[in-house]
Formats: structure tokens, C-alpha cells, sequence
């Protein structure tokens, strides 16, 4: 079995393939008569696939698709030509079944398996659903019951519902993976829980890892904490939680074993503002929190309740001056000139930035629009968009109300640090990580 993580996009660092690697743990527990290969894109070429397919001949390859688009309205690049040219060097070199999956597959389960025809798809986790598969294609029994499972039958392509997820997943990074992204990213990825209960306007996540939210065995991270520490000596790590503060008595817990571990990492994570007090800033930090990148998307009280946040510009304020008296960095992520957004917002947002202790603020301008999404719905409603097949190419909300020129000579005015995604901080960030600095590296933009 080979599994292929096409993700090649590097900024604003290359990011380690962690779905490929649960999948790949997972199945070789669960079915060690099985080889498992893996085969990245980022340390890889065509070429080297080539070879690879015809060297190992597998049975079957696993496609993961992180992204449909790169994110930036600036600079618009969508992959899924890209991943269709993938499967066909899979097709031209080996006789595999193919399954794709991730989270950008997710996103369009149904349009994107009768865009690249591959024989499976799965949306959402995949670990539980790519061994019932593998043990259905053996046996050939029906494939109808496997939760997430998207393929061709008589009535067409189907999706098959998802009720049930995993919580006991152990992870193993692969060894010839990590002194690339250790060296080039600074820092390690790894989940603590899954899914995301919150309802952003735009927000795609619970639709590709479910609302219902799943811690993972806090006893498994911090084995794989330790692991990474002593076989790799990997000091920082950055939890990939959609939004980590959701479970504060798990993560209460998973700190104070991360502490009593003695296993001494720094780590990082996204947080939303709401949720949050000083004194679990004090415990977080105590086991070795760093760095906090907030999902804050506004500083206007009208547009957070666009946005459908559960938080305040007051919880803005008083976890900002937590931070900044406990030392722990902090970032504010920004969602500007979206839908709803006028030039009052604007200049709302921008005199709260005033109100903030030293910090990065990362605008982005207007929305990716994605299917199932509030905002998609109004998008159909105003006639910006047809139906959700739409989005497949990289639509953006973008108010009519503001221009990105405007919006850049107010963030200036302010003396706050900005960071447009037009900026290329590339050339700074090398030179930084061949320093061996290492984690997110942002905070240096304030000192």
C-alpha cells in the first residue's frame, strides 16, 4: 500500500503530512500483513513516483488532498488539476485501486470523485473507514456500510453518512520524513482532539471533521510527545485543533501530564479568545506553551456577530493582556473586507488594534466561500454563485464596501504590526530557521 501526500504548498512552511501518518500508524496495527509505504510530494517528484509505483507495485494507493486552493486572493492557485495529474501517473504505472481522502477532498466528496475518478474516496477521518475497505476489496463483500465511504453504484456516486469516530489513535512519525520538515518548518504537528463545535459563517471544518467534538487519549499525545523528544529530540510541537480550547477539563488534564511527564517541550496551537482564562493560560504555559495564534477574524463587535462568534472584543481585550503579562506570545488572525464588512468595521477593527498589548495581527482579505457554509447560502441567495459546484474554483466574498488599498493605509495609520498576505516573508524566514530558530517565528516581528 503506498499513501501519497500531494501537498506542496510551503507558506508560510512546509507542513508535516500528519493525516497520512495516523492513517499509515493505524493500518499497520490493525492489518501488519500489510506494508505500508509512504510517499511525499514536498521531498518527491512525478518522476520519483513513477519509480516508486513501479518498484513496489501496490495494490492500492491512498491519495490524501489537503488543500483545494492556497487561500490568498492575492495570488489564487487552485490544485485539483494537479491532484487529477497525480492519478494519472498512478494509472500509467501500477494496476492500484485508488482511494482519495483528506480534508480538502472532504470539502467536495461527490464533485471531486466524478472530477478525478478515482475507484474509492472518503470523506472525513479515514483511518476506521480505509480498513473496513481494504477488508471489504479482500473478501469482496458490499461496501454500503462503511461510514464516509464515497463510490460509483448502479444509482450513481454515493457518500455514505459518517456517526461513528475514532479516539484511540496512536501516531508514528516517519523517520525519513522529519529531519526535512524539523529543518524547514521549525516544529512538528500533532492532534489532541478532533472536530469542531462552533458555527463561523464561513467555516468548513465541521463539515470535514464533524460538530461532535473528540478528545484523543491525552495518555497517547503524551507518548508521542516523549517519543518525538527522545528519538528525534523535537523540543516544539504545534497542536493542529481546529480550535484547541474547546475541552478545558481535558486539556487541564493533558497539561498536567504533559508537566508530570518531566517530557520538557514548547509548544503552540489555535485558540479562539472565548474560553480561556488567566489561570488556564498559567497551567498551559507551565507545560510549555509558547505561542497562541487566535482565530479572531474581527475586531468590530458588528462583524464577530456576522461572523457568528461566541466571543466579545471584552474577551479580546482581557486574553490579550493575559498573554502579554504571562509572557506568552500572541497572534491575532483577521478576516477583513468580507461579507457585511463596511468602511465603519474597518475603522473599528483598526482602533481596537490600538487597544491590544504588542502583538501580530494576519489579515486576510474577504472569504473563501465553501459549500454547506452560511456564507455559501447567502452567496446563492445574492447570485454571486450558482450552486456549491461553484466553489470548486476558488470563489471569495469580498464587501464592495471596502478596497484593499483603504484597508492597508488604515491598518498603516495604526503603527500596528500587519502582516498582508501579499508580503513575502520567505527570504527572512530561511535565514531565521538556518539559525535553527525554530517554532512560528512571528513573534520576532515585534521585538
Amino acid at each position: 500500500m503506498l499513501l501519497i501526500s500531494g501537498n506542496q504548498l510551503k507558506i508560510p512552511y512546509p507542513v508535516y503530512p500528519l493525516g497520512v501518518s495516523y492513517l499509515a500508524t493505524y493500518l499497520r496495527k490493525n492489518l501488519p500483513e500489510y506494508k505500508v509505504a509512504i510517499f511525499d510530494f514536498n521531498l518527491n517528484s512525478f518522476d520519483d513516483l513513477a519509480a516508486v509505483l513501479k518498484e513496489k507495485q501496490p495494490a492500492l494507493v491512498g491519495i490524501s488532498m489537503r488543500n483545494i486552493d492556497n487561500v490568498n486572493v492575492f495570488d489564487t492557485q487552485n490544485f485539483i488539476n494537479y491532484y487529477r495529474t497525480i492519478i494519472e501517473y498512478v494509472r500509467s504505472n501500477s494496476k492500484a485501486k485508488i482511494v482519495m481522502g483528506g480534508s480538502g477532498y472532504s470539502i467536495f466528496p461527490e464533485k471531486l470523485f466524478e472530477f478525478l475518478q478515482p475507484d474509492f474516496g472518503i470523506k472525513g477521518e479515514g483511518e476506521e473507514s480505509m480498513l473496513k475497505l481494504l477488508k471489504s476489496i479482500e473478501s469482496g463483500s458490499a461496501v454500503d456500510t462503511i461510514e464516509g465511504l464515497v463510490y460509483s453504484s448502479s444509482e450513481g456516486i454515493k457518500a455514505n453518512n459518517r456517526t461513528n469516530y475514532s479516539k484511540h489513535l496512536h501516531l508514528e512519525f516517519e523517520p525519513e520524513l522529519i529531519p526535512y520538515y524539523w529543518h524547514n518548518s521549525g516544529m512538528l504537528n500533532i492532534q489532541t482532539k478532533r472536530g469542531c463545535p462552533y458555527s463561523c459563517d464561513y467555516c468548513s471544518y465541521p463539515f470535514i471533521e464533524g460538530k461532535l467534538t473528540r478528545n484523543l487519549d491525552a495518555d497517547f499525545v503524551v507518548d508521542n510527545l516523549k517519543k518525538m523528544k527522545t528519538d528525534y529530540g523535537i523540543d516544539y510541537v504545534f497542536f493542529t485543533d481546529s480550535v484547541f480550547n474547546i475541552s478545558n477539563n481535558y486539556n487541564i488534564d493533558l497539561a498536567e501530564k504533559i508537566i508530570n511527564s518531566g517530557v520538557n517541550i514548547r509548544w503552540g496551537g489555535y485558540f479562539t479568545p472565548f474560553n480561556l482564562s488567566k489561570e488556564h493560560l498559567k497551567l498551559f504555559k507551565a507545560s510549555g506553551l509558547t505561542h497562541i495564534e487566535f482565530g479572531t477574524d474581527s475586531l468590530s463587535e458588528v462583524m464577530l456577530q456576522n461572523f457568528n462568534k461566541n466571543f466579545t472584543m471584552k474577551d479580546v481585550f482581557e486574553v490579550s493582556d493575559n498573554c502579554h503579562h504571562l509572557e506568552i506570545n500572541f497572534a491575532h488572525f483577521l478576516i477583513l473586507a468580507g461579507s457585511k464588512e463596511t468602511k465603519a468595521t474597518i475603522i473599528e477593527t483598526m482602533e481596537n488594534t490600538k487597544k491590544i498589548p504588542p502583538t501580530v495581527f494576519f489579515p486576510t482579505m474577504g472569504t473563501r466561500i465553501y459549500p454547506g457554509t452560511q456564507l455559501c447560502e447567502r452567496a446563492i441567495a445574492e447570485g454571486m454563485i450558482k450552486n456549491e459546484y461553484d466553489l470548486m474554483e476558488s470563489v471569495y466574498y469580498i464587501s464592495d464596501q471596502v478596497s484593499q488599498d483603504e484597508i492597508k493605509n488604515e491598518a498603516l495609520k495604526t503603527g500596528r504590526k500587519f502582516v498582508f498576505m501579499d508580503e513575502d516573508l520567505g527570504p527572512i524566514m530561511k535565514k531565521m530557521r538556518a539559525k535553527g530558530l525554530k517554532g512560528p517565528l512571528w513573534e520576532y516581528l515585534i521585538r
